[in-house]
């Protein structure tokens, strides 16, 4: 596994991990890598520092690198959370931005919903001072 910092063409930054270079390489030359923050899919590996290891680092296990057991835990929680949602709140797809505004400005409709929206959708809301939280969504034959 490897983990690379990465930087959208907006200049976001944020982290990501691949089990190889060659990996990465495959899923930016399919436009396969998405910022977290504006969903551009033009991506490149920013400026990073190796760690360097010498016979002293705990037989050059690194302790802060996630073992598949990791991520495994971190998907079945994900899946977890992603189950709750889609029980109790109602999905109303691309459609999500007009309808929390709906809820955010009539305080009589109290109603849990989830759906997809724009970077540009996003701003507005956030402009609006209506807060989001964004989930990672588990394909589940994934």
């Amino acid at each position: 596994m490897i983990k690379y910092i990465l930087k959208c063409k907006n200049k976001h930054e944020f982290e990501s991990w691949f089990s190889s270079s060659d990996e990465y390489e495959k899923l930016k030359k399919k436009k396969l890598l998405e910022c977290l923050f504006c969903e551009s899919n033009q991506i490149e590996k920013s400026i990073m520092a190796p760690k360097i290891l010498n016979s002293s680092s705990n037989n050059n296990i690194d302790n802060n690198f996630p073992s598949d057991k990791d991520f495994a835990k971190i998907k079945k929680d994900l899946l977890k959370i992603q189950k709750f949602v889609e029980k109790n709140f109602h999905f109303v797809g691309d459609n999500f931005a007009k309808e929390v505004k709906e809820i955010y400005y009539n305080k009589h409709k109290k109603t849990n919903i989830y759906g997809t929206t724009t970077a540009e959708e996003r701003q507005e809301l956030a402009e609006e001072g209506i807060e989001l939280a964004t989930i990672p969504w588990i394909k589940k034959e994934n």
